[in-house]
């Protein structure tokens, strides 16, 4: 570019300091290092039993009973951990936002550090697209209000993630506008509307997401099997 482009204005909670694990909601964690083993086992068995019956049914079909029977477990055991319903659907959110954020930033390359920029860009991409496939239900199910949607903690976080990357990989360019761009392709809706709605197969979304990623910052597609979401967290 010929000129250096002007500052992106930031709104307050936006002047965020090094990246740290950002969760949906107060105090769902909060008791977690004080957890008996077995009462954390417990825990860890819920959610993935819940995660099976939202991979499996659909997030409609969740209810405090159903995840009992799945885990093996009492009704009232359930109540106890969660609440109600809601409290259950944001702690699988938050616990599936926390060990994303924690492969970005401590996980294997590409997706975690040690890859070059770029790379670590497809790689964030094709593991934010593959959770947002296996875990579409659940997503839209915590979906932020429009008008909270670009300062919810975690999607702040991420957004931040992607302006990093880019700063390292096209430091020329207005970061902070073109991280929101690259985001906005990442949204779960609209990952909902292309696979659910017109039918298109994720495997062309991960590509375009690809071709997005080489036009942003100049540089060749990856090969054909390269394995640009290897390091990718299980979700």
């Amino acid at each position: 570019m010929s000129a250096a482009l002007p500052p992106f204005p930031q709104p307050p909670q936006e002047n965020a300091g090094p990246s740290e694990l950002l969760q949906l909601g107060p105090g769902i964690d909060e008791e977690e290092p004080c957890l008996r083993a077995d009462a954390a086992r417990n825990r860890a068995r819920l959610l993935e039993a819940a995660e099976r019956l939202v991979a499996e049914q659909g997030a409609a079909a969740l209810t405090m009973e159903a995840v009992a029977a799945a885990a093996c477990v009492g009704k009232g055991t359930v109540f106890r951990r969660f609440g109600d319903r809601t409290g259950l659907l944001a702690a699988m959110l938050d616990h599936s936002e926390r060990k994303f954020q924690a492969a970005l930033l401590s996980g294997p390359p590409p997706l975690g550090p040690g890859a070059p920029p770029v790379e670590r860009l497809r790689a964030f991409g094709c593991a934010l697209l593959s959770r947002s496939v296996d875990q579409l239900d659940l997503l839209l199910a915590g979906e932020p209000s429009a008008e909270r949607r670009h300062t919810f903690p975690p999607r702040r976080f991420l957004r931040q993630h992607v302006a990093l990357l880019l700063r390292e990989a096209v430091p020329d360019a207005d970061c902070e506008l073109l991280s929101h761009t690259l985001m906005a392709y990442l949204d779960a809706p609209l990952v909902h509307h292309l696979i659910e709605q017109c039918g298109m197969p994720p495997e062309r979304v991960r590509a375009g997401w690809l071709d997005l990623v080489a036009r942003v910052t100049g540089t060749e597609l990856p090969a054909a099997g390269a394995g640009p979401s290897a390091g990718a967290p299980p979700v």
